[in-house]
């Protein structure tokens, strides 16, 4: 049975209720030397607690913005929870490349899971494809990823300051957890030893 493109419960239960707006921020990866951005936002179509926003809007909204390619790190649970349980099969609808790669809430992802992520990342980013990551609220998961790229792409980049610029971005609420905080300050020496155990280069660019 094909899915339908929109889930209609959540679009038809508050005809004429305030949606919530939806903003995709762009990180500039000119701190980096690179010319590419990397969005950052909420799930689309989120429908939990106060949060009413509509998946067709908001999937509007993508579009509107160019992306093309789509990473999403909520579980198939959450999207379930936050009333969206067909996005993957609607970005996937409507053109877009997903690159699902869940990881829990307020949690950090193994080091081979991030390091998978980012490499996805940097081909998305060398394609000239613009791409955009996300969560559940847009601070937690995908800010400490978008950190750990930017930490990846320059040997220079600083833990705290690869914080303090995804926190610009974002607000204060970004890197949300200890766990997440201390995964990122870790990062570095990490990926470094993980690279080096697979005997490839430490450093990559995006830039054309």
């Amino acid at each position: 049975m094909r899915t339908s493109e929109f889930d209609s419960s959540s679009e038809e239960d508050d005809v004429g209720e305030e949606r919530t707006p939806f903003d995709i921020s762009w990180l500039p990866l000119a701190e980096v030397e690179s010319s590419q951005f990397l969005g950052i936002c909420a799930l689309p179509g989120c429908r939990y607690k106060d949060i009413r926003r509509s998946l067709q809007r908001d999937v509007e909204e993508l579009h509107k913005q160019g992306v093309q390619d789509v990473y999403v790190l909520c579980t198939r649970g959450e999207l379930a929870k936050y009333r969206v349980p067909s996005l993957l099969e609607v970005y996937q609808q409507r053109g877009f490349t997903v690159h699902h790669e869940p990881f829990l809430d307020g949690d950090a992802p193994e080091l081979e899971q991030c390091c998978r992520i980012l490499d996805q990342l940097q081909d998305s980013l060398e394609s000239q494809r613009r791409t955009i990551v996300h969560c559940y609220g847009g601070l937690g998961r995908s800010a400490l990823i978008a950190a750990c790229l930017l930490i990846q792409l320059s040997v220079t980049m600083t833990a705290n300051k690869a914080f303090d610029i995804v926190r610009a971005l974002r607000g204060g609420g970004a890197i949300q957890t200890i766990k997440q905080y201390n995964f990122l300050h870790d990062f570095r020496e990490r990926y470094t030893a993980y690279q080096e155990s697979r005997d490839v280069p430490t450093e990559r660019s995006v830039s054309r």
